[in-house]
């Protein structure tokens, strides 16, 4: 691992069609339940949040477009915690047996998306058809972290998207799931919140006195699309000399501020984050037990290592970089675009069936 961790217990993002490796750019990139509320993160003081000028006027959420559902979900709006985005949509697969499970993370940067975004990049009907349940989050994005003082601002997000994991293995015996067979998927942000659990030592606090917290953050897999691998501006840098990305995440938005000045302020600032960065960026946690990974990109050319790329966000680069980490601790890390295809792995749906169904 890059960094020591104190934890190590545990817009526009591609997506792949549900139906094969085609190249779209959706947006993303019933009953009713409650759950007892997720722990609330103490905000700063208000004096406090003044030391990131102009947040406040930089951070206003953008429009969460709603995509509708052709299948009702079997529970709908379903709260994790106390927050308004802090809600799921779940459908169950019919089943005589505890089913695999879909976790999707809506993208968008952390500042935008809606959770109904899932049916544009999965397959719904045929992973129900095939015997996997799946459920989709909102969650906590940046803009309002910002707002309420959260250092750095990317907490809310991942901290949300662990809480939600964990509500909904909860609920395995009310909903039919096996614990263990979950596999994250999402695009963008969405993509790199699930490598963040995938990665991640497991986050279950065993002796809490909330049973939610007690239960297990790991994953079986994650299939992704479009991923930040890295938030670590000195890595993605070395590999893409035009990043821009990954310095809202940590508190060095301004207003007025464009990507690439936000994104050098972040460079010039990074020794101020460093523990942060080892906490909260996906390829400081890899380790020899991390799950399977299947990382899909929408690139149409190759490139190698030091090429300006055209979507420095979602380059290929990017998973190429998590790739040399993990292969030589054994772990099975598949990266493919149209440019650099796996002949092994065509679809996201197909994938995430495969590997959830795959003998351990």
């Amino acid at each position: 691992m890059l960094f020591p961790s104190t934890t190590r217990s545990l817009i526009t993002a591609f997506a792949l069609s549900a139906g094969g490796l085609a190249l779209s750019l959706p947006l993303c990139l019933a009953q009713e339940a409650v759950a007892p509320p997720a722990k609330a993160d103490t905000p700063k003081p208000a004096a406090k949040a003044k030391a990131q000028p102009g947040a406040k006027a930089a951070a206003k959420p953008a429009a969460n477009p709603i995509v509708p559902y052709t299948i009702a979900p079997t529970a709908a709006n379903v709260s994790y915690g106390d927050h308004p985005r802090q809600v799921l949509d779940f459908w169950q697969a019919k089943s005589d047996q505890p089913t695999p499970l879909v976790f999707f993370i809506h993208g968008g940067g952390w500042n935008s998306g809606d959770k109904s975004s899932a049916v544009r990049t999965l397959d719904l009907p045929k992973l129900l058809a095939n015997g996997v349940s799946v459920a989709t989050i909102n969650y906590r994005m940046v803009p309002q972290a910002y707002e309420a003082g959260i250092e750095p601002p990317v907490k809310w997000p991942l901290s949300d998207a662990a809480r939600a994991l964990q509500f909904v293995r909860s609920k395995a015996g009310e909903w039919n799931l096996d614990k263990a067979r979950v596999g994250a998927c999402g695009g963008s942000a969405g993509a790199c919140s699930s490598l963040w659990l995938a990665m991640h030592d497991d986050m279950a606090v065993p002796n809490s006195s909330d049973p939610i917290e007690r239960e297990s953050t790991r994953l079986w897999c994650a299939v992704v699309s479009g991923a930040q691998t890295s938030l670590d501006p000195v890595e993605t840098s070395a590999w893409i000399p035009n990043m821009e990305y990954g310095g809202h995440a940590f508190g060095f938005r301004e207003a007025g501020q464009g990507r690439p000045a936000e994104f050098q302020k972040f460079l010039a600032g990074r020794e101020k984050v460093i523990p942060w960065l080892g906490e909260y960026s996906p390829a400081s946690h890899a380790s020899k037990d991390d799950p399977t990974l299947v990382l899909f990109y929408g690139q149409k050319e190759k490139a190698e290592k030091g090429d300006t790329q055209k979507d420095p966000t979602h380059s290929i680069l990017l998973g190429k970089l998590l790739k040399e980490k993990l292969d030589p601790l054994g772990v099975k890390c598949v990266v493919t675009s149209p440019a650099e295809p796996d002949p092994s792995f065509t679809s996201i749906t197909d994938s995430l069936m495969t590997e959830l169904k795959a003998a351990k």
